[in-house]
């Protein structure tokens, strides 16, 4: 009875929750706000390669796809800022709605793999339980739910990691322009150009809407840096910004700018690549290990037998 009884507890928490998520209520000033800034980030062109475009599907959308664009909808209309993730998902390319929908699927679908489970067990002729069902399947729809969170933090750390890189060789790149005797912005503009790398397409992009929207390089690159959460991007632009208001020598601050990422870069990969070995260290004590229990087990079993 307490099980039924907790059951039908949280399934009519689960159905109200879906009724206050999915209905139209009046918005207010902050969803209201967030619209305008959604409507204006809109404004920005999409950034996908060749890949990410040759992989899309064309034709009729998906269930799912069309799951998603209702959550976009609906995070726009009520005013959800989602904070860190957000700059996570306008780093990969990806829509609110994408999270939310994922998190819904995931969520929904690891929850009902215990009660078909449990049914399946039951018509097979196990003996199963009756309160097993109900805690594995929230557990499993916990998890399920707080899955592509994890999956979009690890996503947007690869690309964050990808694009600190990028920023590097861009900073060469503007400093050998500047030695050549080009001005600032037709300099960050010409180093933009040379790779078809997502992440220096992003850069081009900025570049480019920064004469349309009439802001200067620097400050589309900041605003860049501010939207994909690279603290690079940001320092360049201060460091811009100076240069073009004081007549500071930028040429030098670019290239050393660009030698300390690629020494802090270079201090990671041997970071990584002593954890690695550590942990091929520990995987080969413990392979040791048990090689030895296994040669020292049959002795110790007949002493102890005796």
């Amino acid at each position: 009875m307490t099980a039924a009884m907790l059951a039908g507890a949280l399934a009519g928490a689960g159905l109200w929750l879906m009724v206050v998520a999915l209905s139209r209520p009046k918005p207010g000033v902050a969803a209201l706000v967030a619209r305008i800034e959604s409507g204006q980030r809109s404004m920005s062109t999409a950034t996908i390669t060749g890949a990410e475009r040759a992989s899309t599907p064309v034709g009729r959308r998906s269930a799912v796809d069309q799951l998603r664009d209702r959550f976009d909808v609906l995070a726009a209309e009520r005013g959800w800022d989602l904070g860190r993730q957000r700059t996570d998902l306008a780093l990969i390319g990806r829509s609110p709605g994408w999270l939310l929908g994922s998190k819904t699927v995931a969520g929904l679908g690891l929850m009902v793999i215990a009660p078909f489970s449990w049914g399946l067990l039951r018509l097979m002729g196990v003996p199963a339980p009756g309160e097993i069902p109900l805690v594995v399947a929230l557990v499993l729809g916990t998890l399920g739910f707080f899955l592509p969170d994890l999956v979009l933090r690890s996503e947007a750390a690869g690309r964050r990691r990808e694009f600190r890189r990028t920023v590097g060789i861009f900073l060469d790149l503007v400093a050998m322009n500047l030695a050549g005797g080009r001005g600032l912005p037709e300099a960050l503009l010409a180093a933009a150009t040379v790779s078809d790398h997502w992440s220096m397409i992003r850069i081009r992009q900025a570049l480019a809407n920064a004469r349309l929207f009439g802001l200067t390089p620097w400050q589309a690159l900041g605003q860049l840096g501010e939207e994909l959460g690279i603290d690079e991007l940001r320092d360049l632009s201060g460091a811009l910004s100076l240069a073009a208001d004081d007549g500071a020598k930028i040429r030098a601050s670019l290239s050393a700018r660009a030698a300390t990422l690629r020494r802090k870069e270079l201090a990671e990969v041997e970071g990584e690549a002593g954890e690695r070995s550590q942990s091929m260290l520990v995987a080969q004590l413990l392979l040791c290990t048990a090689f030895l229990v296994f040669l020292g087990y049959p002795a110790v079993s007949t002493l102890l037998s005796a």
